[in-house]
């Protein structure tokens, strides 16, 4: 066995030290940031009572032909690039028809020339639509491509045309574009709550709201009438609620009704100080008086 001389250790302990000056004085690299080819992107829309959440990322076309190419037809596409796409329901929805429970979906869609399937499938964490399988669909929609007629170079998913019940659901990109109606339940969801607080002893009840809330989805106007007479009583020169009670009655059919009702509004307004608020009402008023001739 040979024992290292005290010199040797001396050497090596003098290196180690040295090699880790040298390694501790060496600068980090620099950070590089460097924009992302697909940004994510997140979509968020209330529909009635129901909250709809979309992430993608987004590619753009970069000259390329998408549709027939870089996508091809026949295939399943994972509608954007990276992850999979993902769609979220708060509550259960129909969506084209098909009846979708609340839940974190996968969007995928199997493309057409003329028609594409869009596809929900409860499979919603995966890279691309590799892992696609048929068996996780929950939903399966067949809709119609319409041509642009012009090219819109990143891909847009979206809701438009949003209603208390419904909204279209869009995707657009190169000169395609589809789309899915998407419904909800909002009647079912909001007339319990209404009837439980117009039956309990609530020294404060929505009456104006929960009347605009029957009138706009046809429900009992006989009740929608008596509730704004309620509010009308506790505020009786409130001519924007008087203006309202006039809408209500000229769905009823009563057209002499409402007209009495608007120009008893027009008068209370024009009555108060000038303002927005007073010019709005003269003018919502005249336009219902117009209508009901």
């Amino acid at each position: 066995m040979i024992t290292p001389s005290p010199r040797s250790i001396l050497f090596v302990a003098s290196s180690l030290l040295l090699a880790a000056g040298l390694f501790a004085q060496t600068p980090p690299a620099p950070k590089v940031e460097i924009p992302a080819p697909s940004p994510t992107a997140t979509f968020k829309q209330r529909v009635g009572l129901t909250d709809v959440e979309i992430v993608y990322s987004r590619p753009s076309m970069k000259g390329r032909k998408i549709f027939g190419g870089l996508e091809a037809f026949g295939e399943v596409w994972r509608v954007g690039a990276n992850n999979a796409t993902t769609i979220s329901f708060s509550t259960p929805v129909k969506f084209g028809g098909k009846d979708v429970p609340a839940g974190k979906y996968a969007l995928f869609a199997e493309l057409g020339e003329r028609e594409w399937t869009i596809i929900l499938s409860t499979a919603a964490q995966q890279w691309g639509a590799y892992a696609y399988n048929p068996k996780d669909d929950v939903a399966r929609v067949t809709t119609k491509v319409a041509n642009l007629g012009f090219e819109i170079e990143t891909l847009l998913i979206d809701l438009n045309n949003v209603r208390d019940d419904s909204a279209a659901f869009n995707i657009v990109w190169e000169s395609s574009a589809v789309s899915v109606p998407l419904e909800v339940d909002v009647v079912g969801a909001v007339v319990p709550q209404i009837e439980a607080v117009m039956a309990s002893n609530a020294e404060k009840k929505p009456y104006v709201e929960s009347a605009m809330f029957y009138l706009d989805h046809k429900l009992d106007l006989k009740k929608a009438l008596a509730w704004m007479d309620a509010a009308i009583a506790a505020r009786p020169t409130a001519y924007f609620y008087i203006y309202r009670k006039a809408k209500v009655q000229a769905a009823m059919g009563d057209t002499a009704g409402a007209a009495a009702t608007a120009r008893k509004s027009i008068e209370l307004a024009k009555a108060d100080k000038p303002g927005p608020l007073q010019s709005e009402y003269v003018r919502l008023n005249e336009a219902l008086l117009a209508s009901l001739k």
